[in-house]
């Protein structure tokens, strides 16, 4: 991946992240270059993979989501087949919306979405504790929001 180090670039990162569908013309315009360089510079930051896709930022709450829970998982044993094990039953899990492997007491960290409480609680019983190679689980609950987005919320289809 490149780094990108270029105050045009870094200008047209910015202004993307923020609204991606911003027109090569606007873009230009918070860069201060002209279209094409800015539509030329826009697809280098795709195909090196500085900007990775673009995407609509959903409310959770909106979709009915009103626990946002984030849980701490650590697993028995961290060999390559249990790992790969464990990370593929949790990324099959649609309310899932974050996952991370961690250092520290724990392993893993899970974010992730539910209706309500009841509705964890049905996640942490049926899906959680029976993950692969699963030893500890221990949850901590959002209680307010300041800054980040949530990616790949479940859309309800019913």
């Amino acid at each position: 991946m490149q780094q990108v180090t270029d105050k045009a670039d870094r200008l047209l990162l910015r202004a993307l992240q923020d609204n991606a569908r911003l027109t090569s013309g606007e873009l230009a315009q918070v860069a201060h270059l002209s279209q094409s360089p800015t539509w030329r510079r826009v697809k280098q930051l795709e195909e090196t993979g500085t900007i990775k896709g673009y995407h609509a930022a959903l409310d959770r709450r909106a979709l009915g989501y009103s626990v946002l829970a984030f849980v701490l998982i650590g697993i028995d044993h961290q060999n390559e087949a249990s790992s790969q094990a464990f990370v593929q039953a949790v990324s099959e899990i649609p309310e899932v919306v974050q996952f991370h492997a961690i250092s520290g007491q724990a392993d893993f960290l899970v974010g992730l979405v539910a209706r309500d409480l009841d509705h964890y609680s049905e996640l942490l019983q049926r899906k959680l504790h029976r993950l692969p190679g699963v030893r500890q689980v221990q949850s901590h609950f959002s209680l307010q929001e300041f800054k980040g987005q949530m990616a790949d919320l479940p859309v309800p289809l019913d």
